[in-house]
């Protein structure tokens, strides 16, 4: 049997493999990126920092495992800085969040709200979703850097990115504690597919009503 250190390893290069595409997706948009309004895709990103923070908090009542639910604890606290410093990014270009709501209706938060075990959390949450964050929050960092915000590029770089590349680093090692059966690796492997082809189908929507797919994550 693999080893579940072992078996999270080959995931990881199966969940980047998955990725490479979608991070490809966002790249294709740099070359116009002087011409597009930040407000927009930062708006994407205050919307997804909010429901990743709900997400998190969410989960925690109804995981039994302390250092899951503190994992989830941690990233909750984490991803509502992040929506703040977006937010003061927004305020900053001028756009009135005084009766901001969040979203509503997204395929990816429905699918990641009713996920029942704690590997599959794990595996959503922590080690896919980050991961997918911090690969497409580079490419939305060149777009910042081509239009000139290096504000932006400092928030990301020296705040968010950080967090998010610890979030996916302590659901690594999560995901080898807890998938140690063939059937809870399985598991695993199945929940990373579905969410990053959920992914990768709202985000090719978003781009195409934005006109622009470097779309920053959560």
């Amino acid at each position: 049997m693999t080893t579940s250190a072992a078996f999270v390893d080959e995931l990881e290069a199966y969940k980047d493999a998955l990725l490479a595409p979608i991070v490809a997706a966002g790249a294709t948009s740099l070359d116009g990126a002087a011409t597009q309004d930040p407000r927009a895709l930062l708006q994407v990103a205050l919307a997804n920092e909010i429901q990743v923070s709900e997400l998190a908090a969410a989960w925690m009542p109804t995981t039994r495992e302390i250092d899951v639910k503190l994992a989830f604890a941690r990233q909750a606290g984490d991803e509502a800085g992040h929506f703040q410093l977006v937010a003061e990014r927004l305020a900053a270009h001028g756009v009135d969040l005084a009766a901001y709501a969040p979203p509503t209706g997204s395929p990816l938060f429905a699918y990641l709200r009713d996920l029942p075990s704690t590997v599959e959390r794990i595996a959503a949450g922590l080690f896919t979703l980050e991961s997918l964050a911090y690969a497409v929050n580079e490419t939305f960092m060149a777009f910042c850097e081509a239009r000139g915000d290096a504000e932006t590029v400092r928030i990301y770089r020296d705040y968010i990115q950080p967090d998010e590349r610890a979030h996916q680093l302590l659901g690594h090692a999560l995901l080898a504690k807890y998938a140690v059966t063939p059937e809870q690796q399985a598991v695993a492997r199945a929940t990373v597919t579905r969410l990053l082809e959920i992914a990768q189908a709202t985000r090719a929507a978003t781009a195409a009503k934005l006109g622009v797919a470097c779309l920053p994550g959560c």
